[in-house]
């Protein structure tokens, strides 16, 4: 259930800040919820994360044509859905059974930097077809990667704040508990 509330606040958090056209910082939980999501399915339960790359298609689907304004074209978000399935998977294999702060740490920067470097390439890609401000030279990816470092940042920090509240809250109230039980345990009297 806590997988699906954490999906639940990935699409929110992308959908919210346009109703209140308060999109200028452009964070979201989707990476850390990914991640968090992944984790949380076990075995044959891998499968479902097609629900997270489904609710996710519907948002940018919905984003597109009723936020943006713009005609909807499918094979543009082709490689963001291999994406969000991909960091559903990455959760899955990296943070299911142990997930430390080491290696939450290393899902964060994989999953900002996976989608930094994807996104950007296809928004230079486009350029091979005269639909992008960025021409197809070498110059022109460089470009497109300079100009999104201020989004790679807000990325990296709204995955890093996510995640770290989506596996680091948990953690410590499992550390609370077990400290109480043993302050509890060592204050009684011995007979």
């Amino acid at each position: 259930m806590s997988a699906y509330l954490a999906l639940l606040f990935a699409v929110v958090s992308r959908i919210l800040p346009h109703s209140f056209h308060a999109v200028s910082l452009n964070l979201t939980a989707v990476g850390g919820s990914l991640l968090f999501f992944g984790s949380r399915l076990r075995g044959r339960g891998r499968w479902q994360s097609i629900f997270a790359v489904l609710a996710l298609a519907a948002t940018d689907f919905y984003l597109t044509v009723y936020a943006f304004n713009f005609p909807f074209h499918i094979t543009a978000y082709l490689a963001t859905w291999a994406w969000y399935g991909a960091i559903c998977l990455l959760g899955s294999g990296l943070l299911a059974n142990n997930a430390t702060a080491l290696r939450v740490t290393a899902g964060v920067l994989a999953s900002a930097t996976s989608f930094f470097l994807l996104s950007n390439f296809m928004v230079w890609t486009a350029g091979l077809t005269g639909a992008s401000m960025y021409p197809p030279t070498a110059a022109g990816l460089a470009a497109c990667y300079a100009a999104a470092i201020p989004f790679y940042a807000n990325d990296l920090i709204s995955t890093a704040v996510v995640a770290g509240a989506l596996f680091g809250l948990p953690a410590l109230a499992r550390n609370i508990a077990q400290t109480l039980r043993e302050s509890r345990n060592s204050s009684e009297p011995l007979l």
